[in-house]
């Protein structure tokens, strides 16, 4: 048997050993119920994970439905304890990853018992879908840090009109211009029409 085949082996018994604890121990509900919590919205694993039941079971991104490589993925992910090591652990999506990268799993483990400041440890600068809203931020509002669809209606708004706030200043000018154009051909046939009246009449008069 290849050395390979026996790492994976190994690390796939590792995996089934906590079988009876993958989801106590790694879908870490603290955090969206906290989300659900201060957000009213009806928040679940999708959070930060691949799936939205969280890494337990078969499904694509569970834990069961795992390759050799994605396996290793997911081990290097898990140990990555300390700040600034980047992972793709094939159960998280790119936010949960990030927050691995941003503050590490043993800061991540510390923040269970304190899931409202995660937010702060994050930091409000990331934003992974580009929709004008920090992760931090969507973290507080229960909505998705990796799809622009999914957002805040109002803030979503703000955001596009900041994003593109030029655009809308150039529209704006444009429609100005073109309607004081338009008045301004208004005034112009308006005093043409009145000067041929009135050369109209003074050639009536003479005649």
């Amino acid at each position: 048997m290849k050395k390979s085949q026996l790492i994976y082996m190994f690390l796939l018994l590792i995996v089934c050993s906590f079988e009876l604890f993958e989801l106590k121990a790694y879908a870490y509900p603290e955090f969206y119920e906290y989300s659900r919590k201060v957000s009213g919205r009806n928040t679940n694993c999708a959070l930060c994970h691949t799936h939205g039941d969280g890494p337990e079971g078969f499904e694509e991104g569970q834990i069961k439905s795992l390759n050799k490589t994605e396996m290793e993925r997911l081990m290097r992910a898990r140990s990555a304890f300390q700040s600034g090591v980047k992972v793709k652990s094939p159960i998280l999506n790119a936010f949960g990853n990030h927050i691995i990268y941003k503050i590490g799993k043993k800061r991540f483990l510390e923040l269970k018992s304190h899931p409202e400041n995660l937010s702060t440890e994050l930091g409000f600068k990331s934003d992974l879908d580009r929709d004008g809203i920090s992760d931090a931020q969507e973290y507080l509002d229960g909505t998705l840090a990796i799809s622009k669809e999914d957002g805040d209606p109002k803030k979503l708004f703000i955001a596009n009109i900041r994003i593109n706030i030029k655009h809308i200043i150039l529209a704006i000018l444009s429609v100005s211009l073109m309607f004081f154009g338009f008045v301004a051909l208004l005034k112009g046939l308006y005093l043409k029409t009145k000067l041929n009246n009135k050369d109209g009449g003074n050639k009536n008069e003479k005649t």
